[in-house]
């Protein structure tokens, strides 16, 4: 039973300050509240400085509304098939379903828990054998880790298939000194309240193509034409960012640099306090790669231990999380194909997110750790 006499810890809670103020009134102050305006400009120019790369941003409502165009971009419609990676949030692959696409599933690998390479070879090789070549795939980087860049590129490059590259996760990690987002013919991110900054709710989708930008806002702008009154000559969608959210967001990206070192802090403290605990195992970086450690994820031996501990924490009134159920064991997608090979599914049993918000406090990592410890003791 939850004890809510002890102060509550949450997962991943936003972590606002005084900045973001400022751009939020200066939107009530010059009625900019509508999905235009100056923050959205400028919360697009610091997005753009940030990543690097020559990429090109347009802000939207969500993560999840940034997948779906750029899957459209990228021309996937009806009867097409999408790889997608499995152990992900749902996000990743719904929007192939709003396109009337197929999504088609590849497991991880063990080292970074992302698409695995050699099994994408597989699925692409066996999609086409079929004549079913893939439209496009979505890479994830999940919990801010970068997914293997070189192997899982060389082969989107072989086979002429391009990448989504879910960065939903991952703004400020990096591979090999390029910021994640910027890999893709598409990139996505999120501004959810759970995420490394936040808008409320919000995502922003990234292209190298500027008249993919272009395409890109027009959409999300129910494709209006260029008439003095509402003209439609495409199905458009209610998908850009408010300009007083946008604020939010120009605020929080001067805080970013910030909010990473307070998640990586979080998970060496967490490492250095519990990596000689019995049964308990963290994920190292790969060579190249920058995580931002947006959740800290740990390993059990089981699915019990794994269990006993949530509900240990939660009985303490701290939250956590199990790592995320794959896709192919989703009911909704039960007759999905997939192509796997058990790791997804091993780590969905026995792996836990622990709390790794940017405010955690050192008290607090202390109770988390000493009630872990206390349980595995």
């Amino acid at each position: 039973m939850e004890n809510i006499l002890l102060k509550k810890i949450w997962l991943s809670p936003p972590h606002i300050g005084e900045k973001e103020k400022v751009y939020v009134e200066e939107a009530f102050h010059t009625n900019w509240i509508a999905p235009l305006g100056p923050n959205v400009h400028n919360f697009e120019k610091a997005i753009e400085e940030f990543v690097g790369n020559d990429v090109h941003a347009a802000c939207l409502s969500s993560g999840t509304a940034a997948i779906h165009l750029g899957l459209q971009l990228l021309g996937v419609g009806v009867g097409d098939e999408v790889l997608c990676q499995s152990f992900t949030f749902s996000a990743s692959a719904n929007p192939i379903a709003y396109l009337g696409a197929t999504p088609v599933f590849v497991d991880s690998e063990p080292q970074t828990w992302n698409i695995s390479p050699e099994l994408l070879e597989t699925a692409i090789m066996d999609r086409m054998a079929r004549g079913k070549k893939p439209k496009a795939i979505v890479a994830v980087h999940l919990y801010g880790t970068p997914y293997q860049v070189d192997a899982v590129h060389a082969i989107a490059q072989e086979y002429g298939i391009p990448v989504v590259e879910d960065s939903a996760e991952a703004l400020g990690s990096s591979y090999k000194g390029f910021n994640c987002g910027s890999f893709g013919e598409i990139g996505i991110l999120s501004f959810n309240g759970n995420k490394i900054i936040t808008t409320s709710g919000g995502g922003a989708l990234l292209c190298k193509d500027k008249k993919m930008k272009e395409k890109a806002v027009f959409l999300a702008t129910q494709a209006r034409d260029n008439a003095p009154h509402y003209q439609h000559s495409h199905i458009g969608y209610n998908y850009r960012m408010s300009n007083v959210l946008a604020g939010i967001g120009r605020g929080q990206m001067q805080v970013l640099e910030d909010r990473v070192a307070a998640r990586r802090a979080n998970f060496e403290y967490y490492r250095k306090n519990l990596s000689n605990t019995p049964g308990i195992l963290f994920p190292e970086e790969m060579e190249g790669s920058f995580s931002n450690r947006w959740l800290t994820c740990v390993l059990t031996p089981s699915f019990e231990i794994r269990e006993r501990l949530r509900v240990a924490l939660e009985n303490e009134n701290i939250e956590s999380r199990p790592l995320w159920k794959p896709m192919h064991l989703q009911p909704v997608y039960q007759n999905a194909i997939s192509y796997v090979n058990g790791i997804s599914e091993d780590l969905f049993e026995k792996g836990l997110c622990l709390p790794s918000g940017s405010s955690l406090e050192e008290d607090d990592l202390e109770r988390i750790c000493a009630i872990v410890k206390n349980e595995l003791k």
